[in-house]
């Protein structure tokens, strides 16, 4: 006989007298709670640790609510600020290809102090060279350079002029250079007109005279170019000079303090080079600040056009040139300590892998080395960077650039590409940073297994899986450590003391969270949750100290708020709109048990199973599956129930009968097989024409040999069939079979184990449908003798005998009306 459980048996609870301490604030935080909570997890973390190797990185595989994140930066956070801090990170312009900037590698924090003393260098070098343009000490050089061109061209003037006299010509030079010879006749200079006159032999005479003297006055003016170009030359030398004292002296505190860096040794020696090249900039400068040009045209300077102009990078105006001369601070690690942990939660394709700014000026877009923006990637380097793979996945151009990048071990920064065909505006290739990087994906492991079997490169990326189980067993270390976990959680949160009595109350609500009388949830942020709200009850009231009481209001007040669906449902109920019996008896019928998810609020319900037999081949019919609501679950267990009657009682004889099974008042889709016990109760019944006690509801899937499985949600589905019968009031009898194999997993509320123990109603744990039958019945199930018949007046007797005569009837043939007894001797006669 099976007897109901014990209250004991319905919940567990956390004796107070087992918490250390009278409330939170004496309860010491145990470093290492999370490692003997979560060892797989944590062993795998160690080991990415350990292995430098870009290719061992961790998929953190996990459900929600298991604190992942949270997992994550706990492990890491540590190990980082004991790791030593990543070097900052620069990109400059590259005076070779412009197109392709360069990045340096600075110690950190060097970056930033750069970057300043740099724009303060040439801030100054702007100013300082004009400057020493205007100085007397130049202007008295230059006018020395000036008076020996000038006067060595005057004596070369006065030379050609004397040589043309020789030869009878006037010279004449005008402002452009050109040279001119007129003839002279007796001391006159002849004019066009005149020339024109003149005898032919004298003309002619003239003329090759004339021709001869050109040529040699070709060899005056070439001469006289070379001074010319000697002059420019001269000038540069000295510009270039004057310069590089500047540059000398602005450039040296910056070569003492970072020339140490060869890569910035050979910048600053590049960047000083192509100042002293583009000189005539700063004149420009300079012209348009105020001062006046430093040269007249000899010297070049401001000769590139009007108002200074040069033609720079994308049609810019002279005096951007020293955009070249900026620092990009691309990472920044001047405020880390140590290595970085960073958590990207927004990873399109540009946050993650970085980007290439444009800007617009007249219209037209245009981009350099200082428009350079590093992603959370290039960020992390050094350290770790956190991704949650379900908002990653949502941007596969960002998944493709990790992949990529963690398999060539360089982070490009780079336009997305979105095929061959796309048009491209033109841009800039920054040379890629080196990629050091440990990166954590945090996700599912329904997740973890697709990315496995659908992209090879995913594992040979990600050899490391971390796995964060759900529940730990209940044991006195275990709690303890649950304990210094939701105090870290209170003192983290800023939160009132949780008094001893409100700890030990967690503790069970961490049981019923894993539904387990054995085990402890490890989902901790939904105790925070709880914790929180009864926190903020306790502040309410005016307490100073949350005590066990706030927790249970707390739970109260959120069912409040989430179960307006269940009252409704309860209220259906009340008004026998929808039929489902709690007193009485009835053949074929059962009441079946199952759980509603609105939203995040679970409650169970039950339904009137029922069940028909009748002669003929058709079998048992599933209405639910008949009607397409019976998920391929629930018809597994139909097929199964199908089985044991064929096991039971097939062994002398042929089944053959019309059967049909359904959930009465039935509306959505049916799964699981969780009903699979109830519906075979039903299915007895109606065979063996015994009426069930409709005051149990029965819940448990049936095996093929007649073993009660357990099922899910037994919580719920037993506080539902309770809910309806206190409505209606307790009679005492009303009670709820489960599988003895789910006792383990009650986590019962306490007014149900208060109507337990008050006799009011009641818990059967059955092991087998036979044990099911005879609380259901009252009729013991029977068992098959050595004759292979039941016991007679037995349950599973009347079964068999129902069968019987169910196939003998099915083999009969059919007989006309006319010949029919009809009911109680009734005959039927014509009209």
């Amino acid at each position: 006989m099976t007897l109901p459980l014990s209250p004991e048996r319905l919940r567990t609870a956390c004796d107070p007298a087992a918490i250390a301490a009278d409330d939170s604030r004496d309860i010491p935080e145990d470093p290492d709670a999370l490692a003997k909570i979560q060892p797989r997890a944590h062993a795998a973390l160690g080991m990415a640790l350990a292995i430098k190797s870009r290719e061992y990185n961790v998929y953190l595989a996990g459900d929600p609510h298991l604190g992942r994140t949270y997992f994550t930066r706990s492990f890491l956070d540590p190990a980082a600020a004991r790791a030593g801090t990543p070097p900052d990170l620069v990109y400059v312009h590259n005076f070779e290809d412009p197109d392709r900037p360069r990045i340096i590698s600075l110690p950190a924090g060097q970056g930033k102090r750069l970057k300043s003393a740099l724009a303060r260098a040439v801030a100054e070098i702007k100013d300082d060279i004009p400057a020493h343009f205007e100085r007397e000490a130049y202007q008295a050089k230059r006018q020395t350079l000036m008076r020996g061109f000038n006067t060595g061209r005057d004596e070369m003037y006065a030379d050609m002029e004397a040589r043309a006299k020789d030869e009878g010509f006037s010279l004449a030079l005008d402002d452009q250079g050109a040279l001119t010879l007129y003839p002279l006749l007796e001391g006159k200079v002849v004019s066009d007109e005149e020339f024109e006159h003149l005898e032919p032999d004298l003309k002619k005479e003239l003329k090759g005279r004339g021709d001869r003297l050109l040529e040699e006055m070709g060899e005056y003016l070439r001469r006289l170019s070379r001074e010319e170009k000697g002059l420019r030359d001269q000038e540069k030398r000295l510009d270039r000079e004057t310069a590089s004292e500047v540059l000398d002296a602005r450039l040296a505190p910056l070569t003492e303090e970072f020339g140490a860096n060869e890569a910035l040794a050979a910048y600053f020696t590049a960047m000083r080079d192509d100042i002293l090249d583009n000189l005539d900039s700063l004149a420009a400068q300079a012209g348009r600040d105020g001062l006046p040009p430093t040269s007249s045209g000899h010297g070049g300077h401001g000769a590139h056009g009007a108002h200074g102009a040069l033609p720079g990078p994308e049609g810019a105006l002279a005096d951007d040139i020293f955009y070249r001369y900026e620092i990009n601070l691309f990472v920044d690690n001047s405020q880390t300590r140590g290595a970085p942990v960073i958590v990207e939660d927004h990873p399109t394709y540009f946050n993650l892998m970085g980007c290439i700014e444009r800007e617009s000026e007249l219209g037209a877009l245009y981009t350099d080395f200082t428009l350079i923006k590093a992603g959370s990637l290039h960020r992390a380097c050094g350290g770790f960077l956190i991704l949650k793979v379900d908002d990653l996945v949502q941007n596969p151009a960002a998944w493709e650039g990790l992949l990529r990048a963690l398999r060539s071990g360089q982070a490009r920064v780079e336009d997305p590409s979105e095929g061959a065909e796309h048009a491209r505006t033109r841009t800039i290739e920054p040379e890629p940073v080196q990629l050091d990087v440990k990166v954590v994906l945090v996700g599912l492991d329904e997740t973890y297994e697709l990315l496995l079997y659908s992209d090879e490169r995913f594992q040979k990326l990600f050899k490391l899986k971390a796995h964060l189980q759900d529940t730990m067993r209940r044991t006195p270390e275990n709690t303890a450590i649950l304990v210094s976990l939701v105090c870290r959680v209170i003192r983290d949160a800023g939160l009132l003391p949780f008094g001893r009595k409100a700890l030990a109350a967690l503790v069970d609500h961490a049981s019923l969270l894993a539904e387990d009388q054995a085990r402890l949830t490890l989902k901790i942020p939904l105790l925070r949750e709880l914790m929180i709200e009864a926190e903020a009850l306790a502040r309410m009231a005016g307490a100073t100290c949350v005590e066990r009481e706030n927790l249970v209001r707390a739970i109260a007040a959120r069912d409040f708020r989430a179960d307006l669906f269940e009252e409704e449902y309860l209220a259906e109920y009340d008004r026998e709109m929808l039929k489902v019996a709690t007193s009485g008896m009835a053949v074929g019928r059962a009441n079946g048990l199952s759980v509603r998810m609105i939203g995040d609020h679970a409650f169970g319900l039950p339904h009137q199973i029922a069940c028909t037999v009748g002669v003929g081949h058709g079998g048992i019919m599933d209405l639910e599956r008949e009607a397409e609501l019976g998920g391929p679950i629930h018809t597994k267990g139909m097929m199964i129930l199908k089985s044991y009657l064929l096991a039971r009682f097939a062994q002398d004889k042929p089944l053959v009968l019309t059967g049909s099974l359904c959930f009465e008042q039935s509306y959505a889709e049916v799964e699981g097989d969780s009903a699979s016990g109830a519906e075979l109760a039903a299915l007895l019944s109606a065979l063996a024409e015994r009426p069930i006690r409709l005051c149990h509801a029965f819940t448990g899937a049936v095996s093929q040999s007649g073993a009660i499985l357990a099922v899910g949600g037994v919580n719920e589905k037993i506080e539902g069939f309770f809910a309806v019968c206190r409505r209606r009031g307790l009679t005492g009898e009303q009670g709820v079979l489960l599988p003895a194999d789910n006792v383990d997993n009650l986590m019962l509320a306490e007014e149900v184990v208060e109507a337990v123990a008050q006799g009011r109603f009641h818990i059967f744990p059955v092991r087998r449908i036979e044990e099911a039958m005879e609380i259901l019945t009252g009729i013991p199930a029977g068992r098959r003798g050595a004759d292979g018949s039941f016991p007679s007046g037995s349950l599973y007797g009347l079964v068999d005998e129902r069968l019987t005569r169910l196939a003998r009837l099915a083999r009969r043939p059919f007989r006309a009306a006319d010949e029919w007894p009809g009911p109680a001797g009734f005959r039927e006669t014509g009209g």
